[in-house]
């Protein structure tokens, strides 16, 4: 008896925080909701923690005006190198030490994967991770998945579709990671180009994301002969190639990943005037793009950097991805409201109709509990030496 009345005082002392959790779930108390988040602070894609940053500093300007719903947003982000052994470590620190609410956002295909089977049988939200894998759009076997950006099988598929409809007798040489990430694309190229993929695509090579050059490859695919050069990589390698491509004296119609789509990351590195021509799917502004110099969405972008992160490269289009996700979780947690239950965060997650005006016009985030991916529109885009220009219609995947 002694020891019922120690634990229920000791309760009583605890409400600030065990007595405060919603409905019991992990995270949640009164003032605050706790979510994990793994990225790339180190290794190969570490480029991409400009987008972890850029989400960080949203949430600190977000808790300073009271939060959402009254709750203060605690965002632990841990470092798993893009090594997804790793993000299975950090991914269990999260949910089983800290205890987040949900995981949000984390980066990869590959890492992903990794922890995606661990969460869905936890019944942790597993929201909107930073790869385009068409395996996070399977509501049936894996209800706690969702992704953000358009799969890389829809991109496939879009890039496949304008070659086979504009270069129809072109010769088609693919560059694509030694992973899921990269078979997506392959798959997604094959059915865009359709009853000719077999003839088009006439060559195939694959690196691993530790490999520390690609030029052995790059040699082989100027070597089939192709003049279209489709090259799915991440930003440290797709710089890579743009560079070799022209040294080599290649000049093939070159497109690249919207992942890599960023003026900072890759063109500067990679030499802009390499990389003039180069052609890349795109769903969200360029903030360096004049055309969007007196648009309202982007006006609100460049105020938010000018406060939260001053000295950063806005040429780089992942702190743009970075403010979209963070929109995006505000919206679900506004619509959540007190119920911060992990199922009704994810039927938030789920049933979102949003316009964010950092997309590119025509292109909404729109999706429901039978189809989880939430962009599924594309505008294809041309490097000019400074920006990438949109051209042509927005097309959708669906």
């Amino acid at each position: 008896m002694k020891k019922l009345l120690a634990i229920a005082a000791a309760a009583l002392l605890l409400g600030g925080s065990a007595l405060a959790q919603d409905g019991g779930t992990p995270g949640v108390t009164r003032d605050s909701i706790r979510i994990g988040q793994t990225t790339a602070f180190s290794g190969p894609a570490s480029h991409y923690s400009v987008i972890v940053k850029a989400t960080d500093a949203y949430f600190r300007e977000l808790n300073a005006r009271g939060g959402v719903n009254g709750r203060k947003v605690e965002l632990i982000q841990l470092d798993d190198g893009y090594s997804p052994p790793k993000t299975v470590e950090q991914t269990r620190k999260l949910v089983e030490q800290e205890e987040v609410a949900f995981i949000f956002n984390p980066l990869g295909t590959p890492t992903g994967l990794a922890v995606q089977k661990y969460l869905n049988n936890k019944g942790v939200p597993q929201l909107f991770i930073a790869s385009g894998n068409s395996f996070w759009d399977n509501p049936k076997e894996y209800p706690w998945t969702t992704g953000l950006q358009p799969s890389y099988f829809s991109e496939g598929v879009v890039i496949g579709r304008y070659i086979a409809k504009n270069l129809p007798n072109a010769r088609v040489a693919l560059l694509h990671q030694a992973d899921d990430f990269g078979k997506d694309y392959l798959n997604g190229l094959r059915k865009g180009l359709g009853a000719n993929a077999d003839r088009q695509l006439v060559k195939v090579a694959a690196y691993q994301p530790t490999d520390p050059v690609i030029d052995n490859q790059l040699v082989d695919l100027k070597a089939s002969g192709a003049d279209v050069f489709v090259n799915i990589s991440i930003p440290k390698y797709t710089a890579q190639a743009i560079r070799k491509v022209a040294q080599m004296g290649w000049k093939p119609t070159h497109f690249i990943s919207s992942i890599s789509a960023s003026v900072a990351a890759v063109m500067t590195p990679a030499g802009p005037e390499n990389g003039v021509g180069v052609i890349a799917t795109a769903y969200v502004k360029d903030p360096k793009d004049p055309q969007w110099k007196d648009d309202p969405g982007m006006k609100e972008f460049h105020a938010f950097m000018d406060r939260a992160m001053p000295n950063a490269d806005r040429a780089d289009t992942n702190y743009v991805y970075g403010y979209l996700a963070a929109k995006i979780l505000e919206d679900v947690l506004k619509r959540a409201g007190d119920d911060l239950s992990r199922r009704n965060i994810l039927k938030a997650a789920t049933t979102m109709d949003l316009d964010v005006p950092v997309l590119l016009p025509g292109i909404k985030v729109k999706n429901s509990p039978e189809r989880y991916s939430p962009i599924t529109q594309m505008q294809l885009t041309r490097f000019d030496g400074k920006t990438f220009q949109p051209f042509g219609e927005v097309i959708s995947a669906d």
